[in-house]
């Protein structure tokens, strides 16, 4: 074991300005840790060395051309001399989603512990060609071989940043669920999940955007989606009731793409909204936008999987997935933050039923876009932190006093002493990283990990289905896609 961690930062967009480089600063103070080289797109130059330079990150840098398919040879060679000279042992993939196989692959190559951004994969063009829809599939069971190959000789981490998995409400609804389970033998029956992202996104900002984008043939479900088909498997095989899990799933899909989108508002009603305003950043009219959306990503979607067991169908989960969705957004320039900020509000929804025994319900709605700033105050609903839970329980059948019991952001932050001038994710997201570096300084074992690569294949499946269903329902095929 090292007993400094040596770590390549691979993409410096929102997400590792926002968590990863200001947690892992803070946690020098705990860990032998150190950054000693962040690589992005050229394109990206001059904004992140102003960032590195305002927050006095001395980081090495190596700036590239953007690439699809397969790592560059000649990249290649210069990240394998950087690892060989300066005893790289992890390495954190942050990147544009499409690319995250392709540099995961190249890590597990070295042998090196990983933390990697959600999805496992995407595919350019995931929402119109089967065969990349099918790739997001193949592409996490080839990393979770090439993983698997040399544990024997060498024990790594492979962890997947999806903080609803360390997040102290989850965590307390599956203790929950498993307490039920224990008592009645009695699985999870059903699950209505929603995740309402608040990103309200004029339709020439489709085009030009390429975060978060829709311009590569994927949306929403290669976005924060993966967080809910994550976390909904988690709630749903968490009671470990092994003789009633599911043999199969079938997945069905609706998407509503961004053709649609311009149908449900087109340019008049733009106009109308904005007035002259629009006429400045219009790039593009209705109909010249109907040619350039052909086979643009999701913005929005509906998927029903039906968890089947001998043939039986024993569990339907729903779970919708929207971009456009409640925003705070008001303005027609947008904002240079489209990671927290430019109107985005987030609300998050799931109901869990366990038969007749138990109901739980998880309700948490922001009201403000600005997330800078939080206290206590934000517990409650609107604020940034607001997090309920509302246990619905048979007493008659389980014993206690009261069918309905609540827990709020308050009694968590109180129980986890959480700090509530900070977003409960981003706390999440550090315990992500402690966990990380516990494992390669040989604090935590692997039997222990909360999110390591071989723990998720149904997310992936589901993920990987939605779109296969999508593509066969528009070629007038059977849209039902059994796994």
């Amino acid at each position: 074991m090292k007993s400094v961690i040596r770590i390549i930062l691979i993409g410096v967009g929102p997400h590792s300005k926002r968590v990863y480089l200001p947690v892992l600063t803070n946690l020098r103070k705990k860990f032998k840790v150190e950054i000693l080289l962040a690589v992005d797109v050229k394109s990206e130059e001059k904004k992140i060395r102003h960032h590195f330079k305002k927050n006095d990150y001395k980081v090495n840098t190596l700036f590239i051309d953007p690439f699809t398919g397969q790592l560059p040879e000649t990249l290649k060679a210069e990240l394998d001399h950087f690892v060989n000279e300066n005893d790289i042992n992890a390495v954190i993939i942050a990147t544009e989603p499409s690319v995250h196989h392709v540099y995961a692959e190249w890590a597990l190559g070295l042998k090196l512990h990983i933390l990697m951004d959600k999805p496992i994969s995407t595919r350019e063009n995931a929402v119109s060609d089967l065969e990349q829809a099918h790739g997001i599939l193949a592409d996490y069971q080839n990393l979770l071989k090439l993983y698997n190959d040399f544990q024997s000789e060498k024990s790594t981490i492979f962890s997947v940043n999806v903080q609803r998995r360390y997040h102290p409400g989850f965590q307390c609804v599956m203790e929950k669920i498993k307490e039920v389970s224990a008592a009645t033998n009695c699985p999870v029956t059903a699950i209505n999940s929603s995740h309402n992202d608040g990103q309200w996104r004029l339709p020439s900002e489709m085009v030009s955007q390429d975060y978060h984008s829709y311009n590569k043939g994927h949306g929403k479900m290669s976005h924060s989606g993966y967080h809910l088909f994550d976390i909904v498997s988690q709630l749903y095989h968490c009671t470990g009731i092994t003789d009633k899990a599911p043999d199969h799933m079938e997945v069905i899909s609706s998407l509503i793409q961004p053709d649609g989108f311009i149908t449900q508002m087109n340019e008049q009603d733009y106009l109308t909204y904005f007035e002259s305003d629009y006429e400045d950043v219009k790039t593009y009219d209705d109909q010249q936008l109907s040619e350039i959306f052909q086979n643009y990503g999701e913005i929005d979607a509906t998927i029903m999987v039906r968890m089947l067991k001998d043939k039986k169908n024993i569990a339907n989960i729903t779970i919708n997935l929207l971009h456009n969705s409640f925003s705070r957004r008001s303005w027609v320039i947008p904002d240079a933050d489209l990671y927290k900020g430019n109107g985005r509000v987030k609300h998050e929804y799931h109901n869990i039923q366990q038969g007749p025994f138990q109901s739980i319900q998880i309700h948490s709605y922001q009201a403000k876009d600005k997330h800078q700033h939080n206290s206590r105050k934000d517990h409650k609903p609107g604020g940034n932190n607001h997090f309920d839970i509302y246990i619905f329980r048979n007493i008659g059948m389980l014993g206690g006093e009261h069918p309905l019991e609540v827990i709020t952001m308050k009694d968590l932050s109180a129980k986890h002493n959480l700090d509530d001038s900070r977003l409960l994710t981003e706390q999440a997201k550090t315990a992500v990283v402690e966990e990380f570096l516990n494992f390669i300084h040989g604090h935590v074992d692997k039997k222990d990990l909360v999110s390591n690569i071989d723990s998720h294949l149904d997310g992936v499946k589901m993920m990987s289905a939605s779109y296969v269903s999508h593509i066969n329902h528009k070629a007038g095929k059977n849209p039902v896609v059994n796994i």
